[in-house]
Formats: C-alpha cells, structure tokens, sequence
C-alpha cells in the first residue's frame, strides 16, 4: 500500500520519496502588502498599514488634504453660523417652554447635522481615493493622487448615494421597530408605550447591525468593480454570506484600533486647546459657559486632522483588503492578481 514504511509512493524515505522529501505548497506570491492567499485578520491589518507606511507619500496626502478642507469648514461653521449658546442655555434652563426647548434641539440637530454632512462627504472623497490606492498597493503598483483621483472620480457620485442610503436604511429600520410602541403611548398607555418602543428599538438595532455587516463590502464592490448601487449593495450580500461573524469581528476591530489611535491623538489637542482657551478646563466641561472660542476650535481641529489623517487610511484599507480576501476565498481571485501583477 502506499502507507508502507520503504514501499510504494508514500512510505518516508520510499523509491518514490512523495512522502519524505516533500515540504509542502510553495509560499503564495506576495507582489504588493498582502501574499495572494486567504488572509488571516492579522494580515488584513498589516497590509492596510503596510500601504500607509510604503506609499505614505500618496496615501497620507490624500488624507491630509481631505482632512484639512474638512475640518476648515467645520471650525469655519461652528464659528460664525453654529456658535449659538442660547439653544444649549435652554435645553439646561429647567424653566424653559416647550416652544424653547423644541427650538433648540431643533438647531442643535441641525447643527449637528451639518456638520456630520460635511464630515460624511470629506470620508466619501478619501475613501474613494484610498480604494484605489490599497488595490494597486496589492499588485505592488504605485500609484499617484492624480492617478488615483481619475480612476475614482466617475463612480464619486455613486460612493455618494451609497453612503448616504446605507445610514437611512439603518434609521427606517430602527423607526419601524419603535413605532410599534409609539402608537401604544400616543393610544394612551405611556409605561406600556416607552417599554415596546424600548423593545422595538433594540430590536431594530440588531437588524440594521446585521444588515450594514451584510452591506460593509459595497464601497470597494462599487468603486473596484464599477457597479451601480444595487448591484454593489448585492455583491457585498454574497461576498459575506457565510461569513458574517468574520466581517463582523475584523471591521469591529479595525473600529476599535482606529478609534484608539484617533482618541490618542484628539484627546491630548482637546485638553491643550481647553486649557488655553478663556474659559480653561472648566469651560470644556460647562456647556453653557459661552461661546466655543477660535483658540478652542483650531487647536482642536488640528487634533482632528492628525487623527483623521492616520484613521483614515486604516479604515478604508481594511474595508478594501477584506473585500479582496473574500473574493479570494470564494472566486480565486489571487490567480487574477498573481496574473496581473505579472508572477510567473
């Protein structure tokens, strides 16, 4: 048989010598930050800041560039429109009319809108650049922010809509599962009503958490594939299907690290920009201790722009690198990348 010690294929050390002097597949090629195999979480990691640190020309430049117009606009906003002290004055007033109160959380919501619009659109543009970047970096491709920024600018308004839908989608569904209990408190039974609409918001939370997983590949599906929305929407469905929990558990972490490194960062600059601000570290932690100063804005917002400049990339290269594994492991796409990344 072939298991004989010294006989047939597989005996160690046998004429054939298949089981004795083999050692196993040769090492995957690796032309770029990642080898061209099923990646472990470890590798997704170190492949999106192995892009970081080799291409840290093109890839902090973007994020730097996009950073700074972002958070200009923001300091510029916050200072001469959403610098309004008297809607934070009476949402503390305990005296304050009901007309008060829905006025200012009115601009208070809007304020804070406005703001995580332009946020929003600042990602948008950097992770559509960042994309391309990461999926060159895999074939070991260097690329330019010119080059990087025409390969992404047809499908920046598609991003766009996709971006945007993706949050609504979560909030309708948080809204259905909360309406339930609504209606039973405008009905009359109030307890009753706040313990559903409790119930149902969590309910809905679950849901919207397991389909934005669902959803977390359509980004680099839309820009890498050039897809529409829907159809970038139900590439990501099948790329996760089977391996959600996977998805799940590396785009948390990769969440976790980015938020630790940006907190690290931010933090230091807020507590700086307090302490040299008028109103010093008591006018951090009093709301309505008057208007957020200029000192106070552009301290702080270098602050973001660091950590936004680092974050950045990390993210969007984790999303990218994910994708690409997952195709990987479903459709052999390492032969794809090996073929156009010219190994032999």
């Amino acid at each position: 048989g072939w298991g004989a010690p010294g006989q047939g294929y597989g005996g160690p050390g046998g004429p054939a010598g298949w089981g004795g002097n083999w050692g196993g597949p040769p090492p995957a090629a690796k032309p770029g930050v990642i080898p061209l195999r099923p990646l472990g979480v470890g590798e997704i990691l170190d492949g999106a800041v192995s892009t970081m640190r080799t291409y840290w020309r093109t890839v902090l430049g973007i994020s730097l560039t996009v950073a700074v117009i972002t958070e200009i606009a923001v300091i510029l906003l916050q200072g001469f429109f959403l610098n309004d002290t008297e809607g934070s004055d009476a949402l503390s007033d305990p005296s304050a009319t009901v007309g008060e109160l829905t006025r200012a959380l009115g601009d208070t919501m809007l304020s804070s809108g406005v703001v995580l619009l332009i946020t929003l659109l600042g990602t948008i543009v950097a992770t559509a650049l960042l994309t391309s970047v990461t999926s060159r970096a895999v074939l070991g491709k260097p690329v330019t922010t010119g080059e990087a920024w025409r390969d992404a600018r047809p499908q920046l308004l598609r991003l766009s809509g996709l971006t945007l839908l993706l949050p609504v989608i979560a909030l309708l569904i948080v809204g259905v599962g909360t309406l339930p209990g609504v209606l039973v408190g405008v009905a009359g039974s109030g307890d009753a009503g706040a313990a559903l609409a409790v119930l149902g918001g969590l309910a809905g939370a679950v849901v919207a958490i397991w389909l934005m997983v669902r959803f977390s590949l359509s980004s680099p599906a839309l820009m890498l594939e050039k897809q529409g929305i829907v159809k970038s929407m139900s590439r990501s469905v099948k790329l996760v299907r089977g391996s959600w929990w996977r998805v799940f558990g590396i785009q948390l972490l990769a969440t976790i690290i980015a938020n630790i490194v940006a907190s690290i960062v931010v933090i230091p600059f807020a507590l700086l920009a307090a302490a040299l601000s008028g109103d010093g570290f008591s006018g951090l932690l009093d709301s309505s201790g008057g208007d957020i100063g200029w000192t106070f804005l552009i301290i702080s917002g270098i602050g973001s722009v660091i950590g936004s400049m680092l974050t950045l990339p990390i993210s969007a290269g984790v999303t990218v690198l994910l994708y690409i594994d997952q195709r990987i492991r479903r459709e052999a796409l390492d032969l794809d990348l090996a073929r156009a990344a010219g190994v032999p």
